[in-house]
């Protein structure tokens, strides 16, 4: 052990958040600003022995394949590095998947290790643009702050920290440190996204995207695909990383969702993706937007909302552009409503800001 790794953590106020309210505490205000989805990145690891460090960042929960063997040993669904490790703790480094954000806590979830499990953890991060000077900190100080101090896990469960007084300070990168070695499943970063809008006023832009700072607040159903997945970058890959509700049986039916926009703004047009949805997309879709200047988040029958895409007709495995009919009327937030149910990739929410 070198020096340079003996520093003391500063001590950071948290509140423990029971795993069953892991997602609601933090799904509905801020987003995962390290998930594999959204762009973030191993940049460098201690050691990956059994099980790879990339597993941290995948999106969707750990899954386990009994009995199923590789050259290591058995195979794991999260990151695993060798026993006895010589240094006070194993780590990872992870570049956040937007320009830079803001923390409201940690998530860190052990599921299916259990006698190989991570003992503690700690939290530390940085702002600095040369990914390479970052990496060559290692595991020694560097320029790291302290987001979370050293917290116990136990095995195979969900483990959720909400900062007492949430970071205002941005962040490029985190280290996730293991106390000394062992097994973790997933790493989840909530906070909010602070991006680099464009300098000129008039460039139009999605303002919806989970890069430039959307999120996606409140849906009525997430029962296959969340809410969340409609503002991530790209296309995706399958219907599994987009928002799909469950089938409807009563006439009527509606489903929806509010997302919050990185920066209110004059909608020019809507681009609704139902890639990969081919028999169970919606048969039609429906935009209102609103700004919204109460205390809280607007609800779905909240005064105000208008509609600028009215009740529009939907096909499978494609792009559906839509004119905003109003543009000059600022945004702060848009709800799109899908009839009667069905699963839908993208939203994409074009304008300018106001």
């Amino acid at each position: 052990m070198t020096s340079e790794q003996e520093y003391t953590l500063e001590q950071v106020k948290t509140t423990r958040i029971a795993s069953d309210d892991i997602d609601k505490t933090f799904r509905s205000s801020s987003i995962d600003l390290i998930s594999a989805a959204l762009g973030g990145k191993i940049l460098a690891f201690s050691d990956e022995w059994f099980a790879e460090a990339t597993n941290l960042l995948t999106p969707t929960p750990p899954i386990r394949q009994p009995g199923k063997m590789v050259y290591t040993g058995a195979w794991y669904d999260g990151w695993e590095t060798r026993r006895h490790n010589t240094e006070p703790f194993d780590w990872v480094i992870v570049r956040l998947g937007v320009a830079s954000g803001t923390v409201e806590g940690v998530e860190v979830d052990t599921a299916f290790f259990s006698g190989n499990h991570a003992p503690s953890i700690s939290v530390e991060g940085c702002f600095n643009l040369n990914d390479e000077e970052v990496v060559s900190w290692k595991g020694g100080r560097g320029q790291w702050e302290t987001i979370l101090g050293n917290e116990e896990c136990g095995p195979s469960q969900r483990f959720g920290w909400r900062l007492a007084e949430p970071k205002q300070k941005q962040y490029t990168h985190v280290r996730l440190n293991m106390y000394p070695d062992g097994g973790i499943a997933r790493f989840r970063l909530f906070g909010h996204a602070v991006p680099v809008f464009p300098e000129d006023k008039e460039a139009i832009f999605d303002l919806a995207a989970a890069q430039n700072g959307g999120v996606a607040i409140s849906c009525s159903d997430q029962h296959f695909g969340t809410k969340d997945n409609l503002l991530l970058p790209g296309r995706g890959k399958d219907m599994g990383d987009g928002w799909e509700t469950a089938r409807s049986r009563t006439k009527g039916h509606v489903d929806w969702t509010i997302v919050r926009l990185g920066a209110p703004g004059y909608i020019q047009n809507i681009v609704v993706d139902t890639a990969h949805f081919r028999g169970n997309f919606p048969q039609k879709v429906k935009i209102d937007a609103l700004e919204w200047k109460e205390s809280g988040e607007p609800g779905a029958d909240a005064a105000g909302w208008t509609e600028i895409v009215a009740p529009s007709k939907c096909g499978p495995d494609q792009e559906h552009d839509f004119q905003s009919g109003i543009k000059d009327k600022v945004a702060s937030h848009v709800k799109i409503t899908i009839i009667p149910d069905g699963g839908v990739k993208r939203l994409r929410v074009f304008g300018k800001r106001a």
